[in-house]
């Protein structure tokens, strides 16, 4: 068994457990969502298929992404993890996001389970990912989501911290090469806010007026929701904290 890591979505090996990082932001947002409230995200890759899927849901959703780092035009909320601290707006969010949720929807496609991780919640979502890889007996693939299928720092860094927290929970598994270059790649900086901040979407994000975001996501353990995907249909992945799996 070993832990791994795919610095970009690609097309990674089958594994037990994939843990899908995009700290900034997407993985971040889907999981304050689900810790502030919101009882299940929608994620999809297109602004059109979000759409379509928003004026579907019986009741209604909340429409939520970016393109460009900004929210979509007649969006109700944009993709800073902050707007989903508060009280939530429904039930259901539907979010698509440029890196993030495409991720996540290719991720399971290769995983038997897929989990939502992120600085907020890293040590929950370490210790069950955990959890599962024992009692699967199976491998663990840290899966980043890069920018648009390239290499990000933001993302290498955050899945070097899970390295370091699977590595104490899973000690007799091995690390493959790329998850010790990701250790090696967090040990460079010292603090959260420093390694996602060496990242070209930190940088976007400052161009942007949403530096705050940064300083946001790089809080580490604070959360102790774990988002599952529960379920993948025609591109759309649902992502909850139960068992509820109606799409």
């Amino acid at each position: 068994m070993r832990i791994d890591v795919a610095f970009t979505p690609g097309e990674p090996d089958a594994c037990a457990v994939a843990v899908v990082i995009d700290v900034l932001r997407a993985t971040s947002t889907i999981t304050q969502a689900l810790a502030g409230g919101y009882r299940r995200v929608l994620a999809c890759g297109e602004l059109d298929h979000a759409r379509e899927l928003a004026a579907r849901i019986e009741g209604g959703a909340v429409l939520a992404g970016e393109r460009q780092c900004l929210k979509p035009e007649g969006f109700d909320l944009g993709n800073s993890p902050a707007e989903f601290a508060g009280a939530p707006l429904g039930e259901t969010v539907i979010l698509t996001t440029t890196n993030g949720t495409r991720a996540i929807v290719t991720a399971a496609g290769h995983a038997d389970t897929v989990v939502v991780g992120s600085l907020l919640n890293l040590t929950s979502c370490a210790a069950q990912t955990a959890r599962m890889a024992r009692a699967a007996q199976g491998d663990v693939l840290i899966q980043c989501a890069g920018v648009r299928g390239t290499f990000t720092m933001d993302d290498a860094y955050t899945a070097g911290r899970y390295v370091q927290e699977l590595a104490v929970w899973l000690s007799e598994w091995e690390l493959s090469d790329a998850a010790r270059a990701a250790e090696a790649i967090c040990g460079r900086f010292e603090s959260a806010v420093e390694g996602l901040s060496a990242s070209a979407s930190a940088r976007n994000l400052h161009d942007a007026g949403l530096f705050d975001d940064v300083r946001y996501c790089a809080r580490e353990g604070v959360l102790e929701e774990v988002p599952q995907v529960l379920d993948v249909d025609q591109g759309v992945a649902l992502i909850t904290l139960d068992g509820h799996k109606k799409l």
